[in-house]
């Protein structure tokens, strides 16, 4: 049993499943099964090695199911009735089916531009489909889920379309058909530029989201801006890059640096890096670029958002609630869930909302698991609980078993440390995603209907994820990170048609499951259920969770914990030997990239670095927070990079790049571990590894191997290497420490020795120098410290002293740690500083022989010295104790209050004398005062001994009453005296008018109170003895009120009148009123035992009962009085029902009264102690129940009687019935009487049953008579299970029966409808078994009989009708023997025979019916259709030949009638005629009339239906088709009409076909000029085509082939003869067209335009350089080529305007523009080069010498129009393609005017014209100018 595997067992689900069947192993979407595991008890005890084992068996699979041992049964720990959880809602419709989070607006204003750019017209406001604005953004991105328009229409798709635009309505027939014309009018043309877009770009879609592009974007830089260059060469502007300001800050990292990869987003204008985007792009993308904020609509985002809080039974109703609406009361099986469930999900059942209680923190909701800091509940065994407490199946405890990786993590994560909870309801999901770092994780169900769990495995998470975004690619596009959401489900059967494996498993409660490391999985619940999940991590996680880390930077995601901290961590703790080959994998990882990073950083110039701060529990993970990477958002623990301009920011080694524009010798490598340690780890992570030699070597070889590769770097004089530089440190830095200290040279040395610490051990000896420099630096700015506060230290100043431990610290060491000077200096101060301690030492070594006023004058030469030493506080302490005891006592003489000095004081300053060792005169009078202090002592404790009198001890305290010493004796007695005094005051004010009082119960209190703390004085009183008199009068007198205020017993009264005569108090009042409520007491009591004695009416108890309530006390006969009449009163209720019997007061629902209770009440009656009437009433009621009992059993003996007969005949069954009815009628006679009595009595259900029984008898007998119907004896059947089971053992029940059950299938088998149940041997042995009834019906039998003839005739029509010949078997013949044996014939080969070949040849007719589409209301739709279809492919045969012949056709080819009538038309191409209605045109138009065909022909732009845009009428039929119709024609047993026109039909067919191949391949290989002859011949055959009614795929393919050849060479002959000449983009996208048609180079349309192309590409290659060469050629030769250029046949407008830019001269140097720097004069915008005019650099204004002859006047008037034109601006982002041509069409249109008025001057007086100097040109914003030039005039602020 242990560790086996098993597949889901079929059976009913457990653990209070609800109702809910388990289906077969595979589901409905048959998906393979999990592996499910049973550990035995033994294997069941270590959860990481049991896991461990099964690993390899399971981890193929991605999850398994485990099954515990019986014996475990955890309790669950929450409370069920007060547990309270908050859910989630979720809309499983849209799970799958929902449209991408798209933004209308920014698809409006791509979409806008896109018809603006290329299609030259502006979009519709508004499209309006089915009365509602059509969504444009949702239709598209819809149409794109489904492949596109091509991919939706062939497979039918536009329903789906339709749910997603209208999720919820329905759809009609039409509407699928108006929504594609709505897409064809509007989105495909953008579809294509879409597709066009994006070709070529692989995965990383339009923006680049999941991979890096094949053609990135030229890019040049020049001056301050950046551009980039689409596919097309325009220049698009990127970003604006200033010295100081930032034009754009990133939405990510907050930088405003790196402007040149900030890409611009085209709608919102925020900026993002290309490398902080999520995925990062490595290149920028060329179009429109959208941010992810704008392209998703955040009322369109999709997620689960919060719902209500639920109690578990509020959760409940909610879930029934919701499984009854779909599935009612019935029990359901797993397969019916799981089917609606993707029903649900795919949309096609409508609007789904369901509840989910999921992801619930366990620390803050409880667990469901016992854990010891929850209260255990009274139900569990304390040793129960504590036994699964400590489990480690507990997932409270998994996370942090041995073996776990996990153990170290120091904060409880959510989820991975803490389990999560999940309350879920039927349908709730949890949705494809693997775990956090590809953790492992356990889920455990704790009760409820079970989870359907689906999973992929690990290894084929990247087939998983492609075939999810080839699923969903508009999902993915607007999110790529769209599988860490956890909101999106796939149906795994797409993932199963895609090669993709999935398992399932169903997960029962009391199961656990375990999804593996990358494995994809997903699920929903079948009803509600609670379960439990964590994740764990033993050691084969470790290569998994690298990957997991991985992913998280590729993506920029926040980790949830640093890999590397726990690799390192884990490395430094204990580990088994399991855990050392995973762990030495993955440190040799992060080493090996912390190596060549680190190298990397220093090669470019990354020298400085530093030690991160040490963590304060280096043995635990996420002690402490770690910085993180700004770009990829990783925690930063081995390494970072930081610069002192961006304090708080880092990022990672991967990223310094990124962090600023710094040099990268500012920037500062920060690191934890160096190399060395970090080989360490590798070593300690091998030392329990028991490998082979050859690998430890290997491990040596790698864990050294940064001493084997050689670290250059390119230094002055050359190269030198890492451990070059560092050997020159050390040499230079020896040589440091034997000069004298230079804090600048220690400091620099300390500062370049930071670029080798991180080094590994070949760095050892420099780590060991940079020690002892920073050592040795330390010590010396101490020494020069201590010494300058030992020369700046005086009393008056606040300088604290130097310690005498310092200064010996800094002077400890025999050699110097360097040659610092001043420590000479601090040996002299440390010398005086010993001189005086010796001094001091000798003081406090002879104490005594020194005055106070020598020690003061020593101690205050201590505090002159600088330096602090411990003997000077010593001596402080000393002299400051005996100051303190002489002023102690001093205080204690100065007191004149009463008890005001402390007796312990007084002894501890005597214990003090000797400690000072100084002769005090202050010793003596303390001594004589502790004397009287023990005198008064001694007496008190005399006096507290013996308690004398009152007085005594008075007088006492009198004696000692000013005394100012605080003796605790005498105080003790002068506190008993008090308490006594005030005793005897309390009790004396207590018994003044005692008697008189009303309140003696708080007199009582009172004295009781009194008499407790006069137990408690210390000195005897006399007053004792009376205190105890009066507690108890107080006490009686209480009693006494009680008693007259309420009811006590007799006795009670009794014995407190015998208490007040012992006190002598029963004189009082209160006493002679009791004594007078006695006698009456008395007196009720003798009459209470006469009423007993006589047993009196119930009057008469009544009577003495209320007596009672007048009296006071309770006489001791009271309780059986009222038991006596309470008895009597309830026997009277019970009788009650049996008097009022046959009453109108006695309710109908009371008349079912029982007999035995009657007799108990009799019975009852005899032990009453009052006498009652009814007595004798209730006795006849019984007399009479007797007697019908009685009457009631001799009609059951009766009945008995009959049950014995057991041969009824056909002559006994008449006999007998009017017996039966006899007795029936005496039985219902009975039954009446007996329920007239009113009582229950056993008797009348016994009567009842047997008359049922005996009239179901007489109904069965009369069926002897009449044939019945099959409902009456069905009827009688239900009746028969419904008897009572009494008699049914009986003779006549059972021949009846049988009778009955012969009966019900005889007419079973008369039911036309229930013959081919029945065989004709069946009927014949059914009529047989008639004989051995005991009941004849003779009727029935007859019936069978003829049934059997019919069928016999029947089957001699069908073997005749099998030997006819298959011309002679007619379809009516079928027909009629079908119907025929349909009514009569019972089950048979020929019945099966018959039926079998009628259903081939229906189905036949059927698919020829579907397949020719015959009208409607034709006698024989599908011949009539046939013949038609035949006589179209002989007119098709007849186009052929008329035109081979060059005879004109009589037909018009528009309807295929005769053109006899007078309204024709005549085609001026082909000469064919058309009717005039047919072609729809006007009567004055037919002089110029070309039909459709040769229109066709003739056109260059073929429409996207093709010819088949031609065809009038219905589809044709496909040749395939009908010879597959044809082929099944064989298989039938009879020869119809439609077999024999349909074989002629495709003989046809195949004729015309093939005649129409020979002009299409005769088409395909022309490739002379004339296109005449291919029009001609293409045109013939477009008609054959089209008149044929027959289509062939291949034929057709071919055809569309030859007629999109012959399009193109009409428009590329329109370009050659065309006066507008095409552009060189036209004539080389046109050339692209034909080489996708695979045109032959040899065509002379190809030939032609090729040469076009490569004459005009050679001239604009040669303009573009010429444009841009800065003057280098000639004006003239510029000229000559602006001239060659307009001569050429293509239009090359763009370059042209560049040779004529290029051509205009600017300056007083008359030179264009070019790489020079220039100015523009603010008064007439002429330019100017600086060198030119003598300009070092641009002044704020500038003015040329042509506009200001006097350059010492006023400033001009247009001066400070530039000072406002010059004005600081803020910085803006740069202008988008589309606003740059909106800028620009204004320049565009004056530059067209200037060309119109140049069309009448020579090309040379053109080029004169252009070089004119304009006027008022608009002169360039500059930057502030900072010079002025001394030759113009230049005005300052």
């Amino acid at each position: 049993m242990g560790g086996r595997t098993r597949k889901v067992e079929k059976g009913v689900l457990g653990g209070g499943s609800g109702g809910l069947l388990s289906g077969s192993d595979c589901g409905s979407l048959n998906v393979p099964a999990g592996p499910v595991f049973y550990p035995s008890e033994e294997e069941f005890k270590d959860t990481l090695k049991y896991i461990y084992k099964i690993r390899p068996e399971a981890e193929p699979y991605g999850i398994c199911k485990i099954v515990p041992p019986a014996s475990w049964k955890p309790p669950f720990a929450l409370d069920m009735d007060s547990f309270t959880f908050g859910t989630k809602t979720q809309s499983i419709h849209q799970l799958q089916a929902r449209c991408a989070p798209c933004d209308p607006k920014t698809f409006r204003l791509e979409y806008n531009q896109f018809l603006e750019e290329h299609c030259g017209k502006k979009a519709r406001k508004r499209i309006v489909f089915e009365g509602q604005d059509l969504d444009l953004c949702k239709l598209f991105n819809a149409v794109k889920r489904f492949g596109g328009y091509d991919n939706v229409a062939k497979m039918k798709k536009w329903v789906d379309v339709f749910r997603f635009i209208r999720p919820g309505v329905k759809i009609s027939a039409c509407s699928k058909h108006v929504l594609a014309q709505l897409y064809l009018e509007h989105l495909i043309d953008y579809e294509e530029y879409y597709c066009q877009l994006n070709k070529g770009k692989g995965k990383s879609g339009k923006r680049g989201f999941h991979g890096s592009k094949k053609c990135e974007p030229l890019v040049e830089a020049s001056g301050f801006k950046r551009r980039r260059k689409n596919k097309e060469g325009d220049r698009v502007e990127i970003q604006k890059v200033e010295d100081k300001e930032h034009d754009q800050i990133c939405e990510q990292c907050k930088s405003g640096f790196h402007g040149d990869v900030m890409l611009l987003c085209d709608r919102c204008d925020k900026g993002w890096h290309t490398y902080c985007l999520s995925p990062p792009l490595k290149t920028i993308p060329s179009g429109n670029w959208y941010c992810l904020e704008c392209l998703n609509s955040e009322k369109d985002s999709f997620g689960f958002v919060p719902g209500k809080q639920f109690s578990i039974e509020t959760f409940r109703r909610v879930a029934e609630r919701v499984k009854k609406k779909w599935f009612g009361s019935t029990a359901t099986s797993w397969v019916q869930v799981e089917k609606k469930f993707w029903e649900i999900v795919d949309g096609s059942v409508g609007e789904v909302e369901v509840m989910y209680g999921s992801d619930l923190d366990t620390s803050a909701y409880g667990s469901g698991f016992p854990r010891q800091i929850d209260q255990r509940p009274p139900s569990v065994d304390i040793d129960v609980w504590n036994e699964y407490c400590g489990s480690p199946w507990n997932l409270n405890n998994l996370p942090r078993l041995q073996g776990s990786m996990l153990r170290t993590v120091h904060q409880n994560i959510a989820g991975v440390m803490v389990p999560w909870l999940y309350l879920g309801m039927i349908f709730s999901a949890f949705c494809w995603h693997f775990e956090d770092h590809c953790f492992y994780s356990m889920n455990y169900h704790h009760w409820g209907e079970p989870k359907c769990w689906y999973s992929v495995p690990g290894n084929e998470a990247h087939a998983f994820e492609k075939v999810m975004r080839d699923s969903l690619p508009d999902l993915f596009e607007a999110q790529p990170d769209l599988l860490f959401q956890l909101v999106t489900m796939l149906n795994p059967s797409v993932l199963i048609e895609k090669g993709v494996p999935v398992y399932s498993i169903i997960q029962e409660p009391g199961n656990f499951v375990i999804t593996f490391p990358r494995s994809y999985h997903g699920g929903f619940n079948l009803g509600l259920n609670c379960a439990e999940a964590v994740n764990f991590a033993p050691a084969d996680w470790l290569p998994h969770g690298g990957f997991g880390a991985e992913l998280y930077r590729l993506y920029h995601r926040v980790p949830v914990l640093s890999h590397e901290e726990l690799l390192c961590v884990v490395a430094k703790s204990e580990f088994d030997n399991g855990v050392s080959p995973y762990l030495k994998e993955e440190l040799l990882r992060i080493y090996n990239n912390e190596r060549t990073w680190r190298e990397r950083l220093w090669k470019n110039g990354i020298t400085r670095s530093s030690r991160m701060t040490p963590r304060a529990q280096p043995d635990y993970v996420g002690t402490e927070e770690d910085p993180m990477c700004i770009i990829c958002q990783q925690l930063l623990y081995l390494s970072a990079v930081s610069c002192n301009c961006r304090p708080s920011t880092f990022v990672c080694l991967e990223h310094w790049e990124h962090l600023c524009e710094c040099k990268p010798s500012k920037l500062r490598l920060q690191y934890r571990h160096t190399l060395a340690e970090l080989t360490g780890l590798l070593h300690e992570a091998d030392k329990f590894y028991l490998v082979e030699a050859a690998e430890d070597s290997h491990l040596k070889r790698t864990a050294s191997s940064e001493k084997q590769s050689v670290l250059t770097k390119k230094v002055k004089g050359g190269h030198a290497t890492h451990l070059q530089l560092a050997e020159e440190w050390i040499l230079r830095s020896c040589k440091i420490l034997d000069h004298p200290y230079s804090s600048q040279a220690y400091v620099s040395a300390i500062e370049e020795a930071e670029q080798f610490l991180w080094g590994g051990s070949e760095m050892d000896l420099v780590r060991e120098m940079h020690t002892s420099l920073v050592q040795a630096r330390k010590w010396a700015k101490s020494v020069r410290t201590c010494v300058s506060k030992l020369k700046t230290w005086s009393k008056k100043s606040d300088l604290e002293k130097v310690q005498m431990n310092h200064v010996n610290e800094l002077l400890k060491f025999n050699t110097l740690p360097c040659n610092e000077p001043r420590h000479i200096q601090l040996k002299e101060y440390k010398e005086e500083a010993d001189m005086l301690i010796q001094e001091i030492n000798s003081a406090l070594a002879l104490w005594s022989e020194f005055s106070l006023d020598d020690l003061e004058i020593l101690y205050m030469k201590a505090v002159d010295l600088p330096i602090h030493t411990k003997e000077t506080e010593q001596l402080n302490l000393k002299l400051s104790a005996v100051k303190v005891w002489v002023d102690n006592v001093r205080n204690c003489f100065c007191q004149k209050v009463h008890s005001s000095v402390q007796m312990d004081m007084l002894y501890k300053l005597q214990a003090e004398i000797s400690g000072k060792q100084l002769q005090l005169p202050e010793a003596d009078r303390l001594n004589d005062l502790i004397r009287q202090v023990e005198s008064c002592r001694s007496r008190c404790i005399q006096i507290l001994k013996d308690f004398d009198s009152l007085k005594e001890i008075e007088q006492f305290l009198g004696e000692w009453d000013d005394f100012t010493v605080n003796v605790p004796e005498l105080e003790l007695l002068r506190n008993y005296y008090s308490d006594t005094i005030s005793w005897m005051s309390r009790f004396d004010h207590v018994l003044m008018n005692v008697q008189e009082r009303e309140d003696q119960r708080n007199l009582v209190d009172e004295l009781a109170c009194i008499q407790k703390d006069g137990l408690l004085l210390k000195i005897r009183v006399d007053e004792w003895p009376r205190v105890e008199l009066e507690l108890n009068k107080a006490r009686s007198r209480v009693k006494a009120l009680e008693a007259l205020h309420g009811k006590m017993s007799m006795d009670f009264v009794q014995q407190l009148m015998s208490e007040a005569t012992r006190l002598q108090i029963e004189k009082e009042k209160l006493f002679v009123d009791m004594s007078q409520r006695l006698a009456g007491a008395v007196r009720w009591e003798e009459k209470a035992q006469e009423l007993f004695a006589t047993k009196a009416p119930m009057s008469e108890f009544e009577d003495i009962l209320r007596a009672y309530e007048e009296m006071g006390i309770i006489p001791p006969s009271l309780p059986e009085v009222k038991l006596a009449l309470s008895t009597a009163k309830q026997w009277l209720s019970k009788c009650k029902p049996f008097l009022l019997q046959g009453s109108s007061s006695f309710p109908v629902s009371d008349s079912c009264l029982q007999v035995g209770v009657l007799k108990e009440l009799v019975l009852e009656s005899v032990n009453l102690k009052v006498y009652l009437q009814e007595c004798s009433l209730l006795e006849k009621v019984l007399k009479k129940a007797i007697e019908w009992e009685q009457e009631a059993s001799s009609l059951l003996q009766d009945a008995e009687n009959l049950w014995l007969v057991n041969i009824v005949g056909e002559g006994t069954a008449s006999s007998l019935k009017p017996r039966l009815e006899h007795h029936v009628h005496s039985i219902e006679n009975a039954v009446a009487a007996g329920v007239s009595l009113d009582l229950k009595l056993n008797m009348v259900p016994k009567l009842q049953d047997a008359c049922s029984m005996l009239k179901w008898c007489i109904r069965i007998i009369s069926f002897s008579f009449v044939v019945p119907t099959y409902k009456e004896v069905e009827l009688m059947l239900e009746d028969a299970d419904n008897l009572p089971g009494t008699y049914k053992s009986s003779a006549l029940w059972t021949s009846l029966f049988d009778g009955l059950q012969w009966l019900w299938k005889s007419i079973h088998i008369l039911d036309p409808n229930n013959h081919q149940q029945f065989e004709v041997s069946d009927v014949n042995k059914h009529i047989l078994l008639s004989e051995d009834l005991h009941i004849s019906f003779p009727l029935i039998i007859g019936c069978l009989q003829d049934a059997v003839q019919n069928h016999n005739l029947w089957l001699k029509q069908v073997l005749l009708f099998l030997g006819l010949s298959l011309g002679d078997r007619s379809w009516d013949s079928l027909l009629q023997l079908k119907e025929r044996g349909t009514l009569n014939a019972f089950s048979c080969v020929e019945l099966q025979k018959v039926l079998l070949e009628f259903e081939k040849a229906q189905k036949w007719k059927e698919r020829c019916v579907e397949l020719v589409k015959p009208l409607i209301g034709e006698e024989n739709p599908p011949l009539n259709a046939l013949t038609q279809l035949k006589n179209a492919l002989e007119r098709s045969l007849e186009v052929f030949n008329h035109h081979e012949t060059g005879e004109s056709i009589n037909l018009c080819l528009c309807c295929i009638k005769a053109t006899d009538d007078l309204d024709l038309l005549t085609c001026s191409i082909c000469k064919d005629c058309f009717h005039l209605h047919c072609t729809k045109t006007l009567l004055e138009d037919a002089v110029s009339f070309v039909c459709q065909y040769c229109d066709f022909v003739n056109s260059d732009n073929i429409p996207r239906g093709g010819c088949s845009m031609l065809r009038s009428g219905k589809k044709p039929i496909a040749l395939n088709e009908l010879k597959v119709l044809l082929c099944d024609a064989n298989n039938l047993c009879l020869r119809t009409e439609e077999w024999e026109i349909l074989d002629q039909i495709v003989a046809k067919a195949h004729d015309s076909i093939a005649r129409a191949m020979e002009i299409v391949n005769s088409a395909l290989s022309y490739t002379s000029q004339d296109l005449d002859v291919v029009k001609q011949k293409l045109c013939i055959a477009l008609k054959a085509t089209n008149v044929s009614g027959i289509c062939d795929d291949e034929a057709d393919l071919k055809f569309e082939m030859a007629l999109a050849r012959n399009s193109w060479k009409i428009r590329a002959d329109k370009f050659l003869r065309s006066s507008e000449k095409p552009t060189l983009q036209q004539i080389q996208h046109h050339l692209h067209e034909g080489l996708v048609m695979k045109i032959p180079p040899e065509d002379y349309f190809t030939e032609k335009l090729t040469e076009i192309r490569d004459l005009g590409s050679q001239w604009t290659d040669t303009a573009k350089q010429v444009s841009a060469d800065g003057g280098v050629l000639g004006l003239d030769r510029v000229f000559a080529l602006i001239f060659d250029g307009e001569s050429l046949p293509v239009s090359c407008v763009k370059e042209l305007k560049l040779l004529k830019d290029r051509s205009m001269l600017y300056c007083i140097c008359r030179r264009p523009y070019g790489q020079r720097a220039m100015i523009a004069c603010d008064k007439c915008d002429e330019w100017y080069h600086f060198d030119c005019v003598k300009i070092s650099s641009p002044p704020k204004f500038y003015i040329c010498p042509a506009c200001n002859p006097c350059p010492d006047g006023d400033m001009p008037p247009s001066v400070p129009a530039a000072l406002d034109r010059c004005s600081a601006e803020e910085p803006h982002t740069p202008l988008r393609r589309s606003e740059m041509r909106r800028n620009s069409s204004k320049k565009i249109g004056a530059e067209m005017e200037m060309s119109k008025k140049q069309m009448d001057y020579s090309k040379f007086e053109r080029l004169l014209w252009t070089q004119r100097k304009p006027f008022r040109r608009a002169a360039r914003k500059r930057s502030q100018l900072e010079r002025l030039s001394p030759f113009f005039y230049v005005q300052d602020k």
